[in-house]
């Protein structure tokens, strides 16, 4: 019997599409992305490492703002994520999410995700166009 691998064609890996920064939506998934980290503000730090409690997790939360050559928009990196948005790398998100915050977009990646940090990109980041600031507001849509 062939293996669903064997049907696609060789062994080797799916390609991801890669994603453009303009080209996210608000509740859209699996986005697989090339950004560079431009800052990152740690918006929560809970718990602390010497606690003697070893079951209390500490769980850190920071923001980022990363973007590509078609603009930027805040990622939201947990706990170990934020130790590898460093600003001025570049890192590859894979299987990232749109969140919705108060009505504007942040992209986040969940355990079904990872991220990882990679050869210094070759654009300049397009800095004016900032997905996060636009608010989208739900629109009820009444039919006259």
């Amino acid at each position: 019997m062939a293996t669903a691998q064997q049907q696609s064609g060789g062994g080797a890996k799916r390609k991801p599409v890669f994603t453009k920064v303009d080209q996210l939506k608000p509740g859209t998934t699996g986005h697989t992305l090339t950004a560079k980290v431009l800052s990152s503000k740690t918006v929560l730090n809970k718990g602390r490492a010497a606690a003697p409690a070893a079951h209390v997790r500490p769980t850190r939360i920071a923001e980022c703002l990363i973007g590509d050559e078609t603009g930027t928009i805040v990622f939201t990196a947990r706990n170990e994520q934020v130790d590898l948005m460093k600003p001025g790398d570049t890192v590859i998100l894979r299987n990232a999410k749109i969140d919705m915050f108060k009505g504007s977009m942040r992209l986040a990646v969940d355990k079904w995700g990872r991220v990882e940090v990679t050869e210094p990109a070759s654009f300049t980041v397009k800095e004016d166009n900032n997905l996060s600031l636009v608010e989208y507001e739900l629109v009820n849509v009444v039919e006259e």
